[in-house]
């Protein structure tokens, strides 16, 4: 049994420490921190640099948007009916301009994948790739797509969104799709070859972006080395698979002399097939709408929803950087407050 000299004792001691610990604190909140406010700051700062330079992101899982671009790589986007800025240009290039804004105008944290179409079938150029670590990558792919990459003539549109529908699984995610044409397909639709879409699923994610003007033009002709010849005959047109109805890797046809039309009045004449890519966009109950350098363009594909949610990437620097400004803007703080005493006290005197 504890005598009441030892109670005593332990309960000074108890008292003697607590106050020990009260001193101990109201040092650190008073002299240890007005003697090193300004250095500890400092120390934090430096921290939150490092962390922006060396850790700026962190991993999260988060819904992102990722789009795969599909470029119309046919010959007829080689008709010179566009124009960017006062100047004239074909299809192919104001495509490319197109996407190349696109690219520039998105998040980062945004996915872009490229490919082609051509004949019935697409092809996967670029997986899915973050806009702003691989932004050369994906315009350079961009700048490189040109007629010569189609490995057939003729051109089923019908034939390559169902085609697409397929490739959109082997990407890493979701993505959302912008198919660039102008419509113009080779062999016409009919009641032969027409492909039913009703069934298929991609519509929710798929955008028609029609590319071309609304006037007739003639569609350049170009050898196996990219020069050009004449211009697409309407007689070579209904006897091939299409306006490129040849396969570009048989030089044998397009060497010497390709095929040309004879005479202004025999050219093959092609346009932007609105009509027909507005009913293809309702019949897989996707959207369409006119490719245009403009800012309501811009918006409409900057307003799409996320379609993918996926851990990824998430910048943490200018949180970094700003907590590291707001601990800058403190260390005036003692200066600050002095400063107002003396202003206070000698206007209240």
């Amino acid at each position: 049994m504890s005598s009441p000299t030892k109670k005593g004792t332990a309960m000074y001691s108890s008292v003697k420490n607590s106050a020990t610990m009260k001193k101990l604190i109201a040092f650190l909140k008073h002299d240890f921190l007005q003697e090193h406010y300004e250095s500890l700051l400092l120390v934090i700062i430096i921290v939150l640099l490092s962390l922006a330079i060396f850790k700026p992101e962190i991993q999260l899982k988060q819904d992102v948007k990722n789009y795969l671009l599909l470029a119309d790589v046919s010959q007829s986007m080689n008709a010179e009916d566009v124009k960017i800025g006062a100047k004239t240009t074909n299809r192919m290039a104001y495509t490319q301009h197109l996407m190349k804004k696109v690219v520039a105008d998105a998040e980062c944290g945004t996915y872009f994948s490229l490919g082609v179409f051509a004949a019935e079938n697409v092809a996967l150029l670029l997986m899915p790739l973050e806009v702003c670590k691989n932004y050369d990558e994906i315009t350079d792919s961009i700048d490189h797509l040109e007629w010569r990459m189609a490995w057939r003539g003729n051109s089923r549109l019908s034939f390559g969104i169902k085609t697409a529908e397929t490739m959109i699984d082997y990407l890493n995610m979701p993505a959302y799709m912008l198919f660039f044409t102008d419509g113009d397909e080779a062999p016409k639709v009919n009641a032969i070859n027409k492909l039913d879409l009703s069934r298929l699923q991609i519509g929710k994610n798929l955008l028609l972006v029609g590319v071309g003007g609304n006037l007739p033009v003639p569609i350049p002709r170009y050898n196996s080395s990219n020069k050009w010849v004449g211009y697409w005959s309407s007689d070579t047109k209904e006897s091939s698979a299409g306006a490129v109805g040849v396969s570009y890797s048989d030089t044998s046809i397009d060497e010497p002399d390709p095929t040309v039309a004879y005479a202004e009045y025999d050219r093959y004449l092609s346009q932007l097939d609105t009509q027909y890519l507005k009913k293809v966009a309702v019949e897989v109950k996707g959207t369409y709408m006119k490719g245009t350098d403009s800012p309501a363009f811009y918006d409409h594909v900057r307003q799409l929803k996320p379609v993918a949610n996926i851990v990824t990437d998430y910048s943490m620097r200018w949180i970094y950087l700003s907590l590291g400004l707001l601990l800058i803007l403190l260390t005036y703080l003692p200066n600050i407050i002095a400063l107002s005493k003396q202003v206070f006290r000698k206007y209240a005197v």
